[in-house]
């Protein structure tokens, strides 16, 4: 019986994704290639690894125990590559960023690109998910979070501006027809533009002024999910039709051009920056080492 390592890391792919097409995503090949890949170990081995149906994949007991055994070693073998790896004049490799929609608007921008001129023989693959799904679990390196949100047991770093705010605005057009309101109460009688997490739970709107808080749960014409349609509320906001809570960041530009007014300015709540975060592991691989001491530098 002669068993090609290829086929055994396959498995384990196939194994932590928890399927073939999840795991097709992260290693670049087809699910029916995997798919094969996976029956033809399982022939060679004469034990089936995996239950299949048309809804999931799932492991047999044999392919439980094939699994304990093989995904530490092969997580040695990866630890002891990067050793040598970072041998080299430049680290090369891959560093896999899980991140939020935010993130790829205000905090990756000024930070990627130099980091790529600097280490050509590093690939940066971002994840955008606004889920904040387990770092290990979706197979990244590392990941940007804010405090509150930051994962156990992890190290983290200082990334992007150290303090944010939120704000509000309309278009001239919108306040010029409903009025502008003057306490955060008023927004309960306004169309507001409102976001959804994938959890299902509402994003509620929260502002500040001398130390009182206070938490409106809006309610209007347009409801998109958190993150990646942010950009459609925005261009509805411009329109005409309602007021927009979003981050100061991301709304700047079109304050800049008239394009959207502040509203509530008083009562924007200030929040702390977001952190790089990462396991703390002995051996990090050579490119997010790389990463996270430019992370470093650069803040």
């Amino acid at each position: 019986m002669k068993i090609e390592p290829n086929e055994l890391r396959i498995f384990v792919d196939v194994a932590k994704a928890g399927g073939f097409r999840d795991a097709a995503r992260l290693n670049g090949k087809s699910p029916s290639w995997l798919s094969q890949t996976v029956r033809s170990l399982e022939d060679e081995l004469g034990v089936r690894l995996f239950n299949r149906t048309t809804r999931s994949v799932a492991l047999t007991d044999a392919g439980s125990r094939l699994l304990e055994r093989l995904a530490p070693a092969f997580s040695e073998m990866d630890a002891a590559l990067e050793v040598i790896n970072g041998y080299r004049d430049r680290p090369a490799g891959t560093v896999r960023l899980n991140v939020p929609t935010v993130a790829t608007r205000l905090i990756l921008p000024s930070i990627l690109p130099p980091f790529l001129a600097v280490y050509p023989d590093i690939r940066v693959e971002v994840v955008v998910d606004e889920s904040y799904a387990d770092l290990m679990a979706s197979r990244c390196d590392a990941g940007i979070r804010y405090e509150e949100r930051l994962e156990a047991d992890m190290i983290a770093v200082p990334i992007g501006p150290r303090s944010q705010r939120f704000a509000t605005a309309a278009s001239p057009g919108y306040l010029k027809r409903r009025g502008t309101p003057e306490h955060p109460r008023d927004l309960l009688s306004h169309a507001c533009l409102c976001a959804r997490f994938p959890s299902g739970v509402m994003a509620t709107w929260e502002f500040e002024r001398d130390g009182e808080v206070l938490r409106i749960d809006p309610s209007g014409p347009l409801m998109v999910q958190a993150g990646g349609s942010s950009d459609l509320i925005v261009e509805t906001a411009i329109a005409d039709i309602g007021i927009i809570h979003l981050f100061e960041g991301w709304l700047a530009p079109y304050l800049k051009k008239g394009l959207l007014e502040p509203v509530l300015k008083p009562w924007w709540q200030s929040f702390s920056g977001p952190f790089l975060y990462y396991p703390s592991r002995r051996l990090l691989p050579a490119p997010v080492r790389a990463f996270v001491d430019f992370v470093k530098t650069a803040s």
